[in-house]
């Protein structure tokens, strides 16, 4: 007797596995830096010099972060740390109900744009009263403030980037 046996695959949805090793390596990169600055050999010193120059390009003040290492400090301040802790938490969600939850911004189409809006700005309002001295510079407030940013980014924009090449997602008409 001859067994027929089929290969079942699922199509490699790109966009999402792209998503998600940049989602990695915005989460280990600010931690990986002062341990590879520590190292002293000259190769992770060099890729911790990349990875402390991108900081410094997203960060407004990566001389606030954290210092994890003989000193080194992390590439980014916990408010950029606290956004990718956001993302991270939402991608999380979205792998565990697929889209399939109520929160997920893009299916209330126009109308989640204010509940957006007020939840990245969050970042800005509190940035903002740092620079204008309105309080001081406060890790858990302003990681709160990031986590508040990426939860917002991460709701609206993980359905389309995770969206499998079968089911490309279809936001709500408003």
């Amino acid at each position: 007797m001859t067994t027929l046996s089929a290969r079942l695959t699922r199509p490699i949805a790109w966009r999402g596995l792209i998503a998600d090793c940049v989602l990695a390596a915005m989460l280990f990169g600010p931690l990986a830096a002062p341990f590879l600055q520590g190292w002293g050999l000259l190769v992770p010193r060099t890729v911790s010099g990349i990875i402390y120059t991108m900081g410094s390009f997203v960060c407004p003040q990566p001389a606030a972060g954290l210092p994890l290492y003989n000193g080194n400090i992390m590439a980014v301040c916990m408010r950029c740390y606290g956004t990718v802790l956001g993302l991270l938490l939402t991608r999380l969600w979205y792998a565990y109900d697929a889209g399939a939850g109520r929160a997920w911004l893009p299916r209330y189409g126009l109308r989640a744009l204010p509940l957006f809006t007020l939840m990245i700005f969050t970042y800005a309002a509190e940035f903002f009263g740092q620079v204008v001295g309105l309080w001081r510079f406060d890790n858990l407030v302003v990681t709160l403030a990031g986590l508040v940013t990426g939860a917002g980014l991460g709701l609206m924009f993980h359905p389309f980037l995770q969206a499998g090449a079968n089911q490309p997602f279809v936001a709500a008409r408003t």
